[in-house]
């Protein structure tokens, strides 16, 4: 036991986690369009494995074809649409239940996406590219990594703000309608399909851009990078709110604060990670903790109220 102490360095822990945490926050975009579609409407989309990989391969092919890396990244945000779309018409138009027809356009993207790149794998280096982010900015100058996080956290604020300006207008209201109670909206002369279709479209779209970011991140974009992403997602979105949901929903403007908290869990999950990598667990038992992690906080809120009625239970005796 002495031995395997000795061996860990705290110092190799510390140089990783600028990278962990960069990458939460690319990641961080991703479990915003899984806590839209999760948290507000309702669904439980499973395109996300699919979207984010097809954001990914677009924007890495566009790169490559000579499209400028800013440009490119915007046209995997409509890629990305584009998936969610095709999930939210295969569930109005046709009636297939909303998380077969998640699994039905993920399985479809798998091919798509080999198609797109013509192989399993592409890459982009930096050396090449003017790439909007890069592991390589953080691993480089001091001043390259702090502009790198300065222009991560403005970035994620502009597009809070954006979605949390999106969210109180009248379609907005009209998702948040849909996916509280979906009779009731339809009641209110709400096209609840057309509604679904543009959020899944809305979500999808930000997992399309995640996958993009996370491409030049990693300097590539590989047909199996969203492998299990769903789940990452719901853990970003769970730990965030359970280590900061009393603190967001308090605070005056409560639904930014909570999709600040969505990114600060995905951060939170990278940096445990790096964490558990730096302890030497075996890689392959990663998936498992991913799992652990998710089905912990997803009990802690349920455990908690179980106890505090207990406790009320046994107050009243």
């Amino acid at each position: 036991m002495l031995q395997y102490f000795s061996s860990l360095d705290p110092t190799t822990l510390i140089k990783a986690f600028p990278g962990s945490i960069a990458q939460g926050m690319v990641w961080g975009v991703l479990a915003l369009g899984v806590y839209i579609t999760f948290r507000i409407l309702d669904f439980a989309d499973l395109t996300v494995d699919g979207s984010i990989a097809f954001g990914a391969a677009v924007c890495v092919m566009l790169i490559r074809a000579g499209i400028a890396p800013v440009v490119a990244t915007l046209i995997a945000f409509l890629a990305g649409m584009v998936a969610g779309i095709i999930t939210g018409l295969l569930t109005t138009l046709l009636g297939i239940p909303g998380i077969l027809a998640s699994i039905l356009t993920q399985i479809s993207l798998y091919s798509i996406n080999l198609h797109v790149m013509g192989q399993s794998n592409r890459p982009v280096s930096v050396d090449n590219y003017p790439l909007v982010i890069s592991l390589r900015y953080i691993t480089g100058s001091a001043s390259s990594s702090v502009l790198f996080f300065a222009g991560m956290i403005v970035f994620l604020i502009l597009l809070i703000g954006i979605l949390y300006n999106f969210f109180g207008t009248e379609i907005g209201a009209a998702i948040r309608a849909t996916g509280c109670n979906p009779n009731m909206a339809r009641a209110q002369g709400i096209n609840t399909g057309y509604i679904k279709v543009l959020t899944l479209g809305i979500a999808n779209g930000l997992v399309g851009l995640s996958g993009a970011l996370y491409a030049q991140f990693s300097g590539a974009a590989d047909v199996n990078m969203g492998r299990g992403a769903i789940v990452i997602g719901l853990a970003a979105v769970i730990i965030g709110e359970v280590i900061f949901g009393k603190f967001a929903s308090k605070r005056k403007a409560a639904f930014a604060w909570t999709m600040a908290a969505v990114v600060c869990g995905s951060v939170i999950y990278y940096m445990v990670y790096q964490l558990v990598l730096w302890l030497k667990f075996p890689s392959e038992d990663m998936k498992l903790l991913t799992a652990v992690v998710v089905a912990a906080f997803l009990a802690i809120p349920y455990l908690k109220e179980k106890s505090s009625v207990k406790k009320g239970v046994a107050k009243n005796e």
